[in-house]
């Protein structure tokens, strides 16, 4: 696959721009994956995967060949929904909505109406915990549990040391407990008793 991927690339630098439509056909889906799990919006996944494709095009002179070609094109896939995850939250912040939070679309529930309720709902609150993790956080668990990567990868992905990463790891997912913790006990907190207000409207 490697060897087949430096032929293509090469190919392309020599001026056949269809041998990266290939190298496009070949891993824009698993790029999506990745990228509508860390934006959680299928539309803005599309838009970052076509510009990570972009910035792949326009940069692949650069590319070494010292990674697979996966490798480098998944770390400009991932920094760039990371960039687009900021600006979200710098619009949420610039409009009142920071804590405030939209459920975001559940698949399950549509595409797959054999779910449980049960299974739907967890899905739908693991989404939104998720959502109220900073970019950072949230990716590097992402890549961890759901991607199943090596610290390795993730520290190369994200050009950081590994102990960052493992730092960031921990905190994520201790934010993470907070919010379920959070999220369970509001549900089940009583109604605050309301003052009453005085009959009459006199002073004693």
């Amino acid at each position: 696959m490697s060897a087949d991927d430096n032929r293509l690339i090469a190919e392309c630098l020599a001026g056949r721009n269809a041998a990266f439509g290939e190298l496009v056909s070949r891993y824009q889906d698993r790029l999506y994956n990745t990228v509508v799990r860390l934006l959680d919006n299928a539309e803005d996944a599309k838009d970052v995967v076509q510009e990570a494709f972009l910035n792949a095009y326009q940069s692949l002179h650069s590319f070494k060949g010292d990674s697979l070609f996966f490798t480098w094109l998944y770390r400009i896939a991932v920094n760039t929904a990371i960039s687009q995850k900021r600006r979200q939250k710098s619009v949420l912040r610039l409009h009142g909505g920071e804590g405030q939070m939209v459920e975001p679309p559940d698949p399950s529930q549509s595409s797959q109406p054999g779910y449980a309720l049960e299974m739907a709902e967890e899905e739908r609150r693991v989404h939104e915990a998720l959502n109220r993790l900073s970019p950072e956080h949230r990716a590097v668990l992402i890549m961890k549990d759901l991607e199943g990567l090596k610290y390795e990868e993730m520290a190369e992905t994200l050009d950081v040391p590994i102990g960052t990463i493992r730092s960031r790891l921990h905190r994520a997912r201790l934010e993470l407990r907070d919010i379920f913790l959070q999220n369970t006990s509001e549900q089940h907190e009583p109604p605050h008793p309301q003052p009453l207000s005085p009959k009459g409207g006199g002073e004693d």
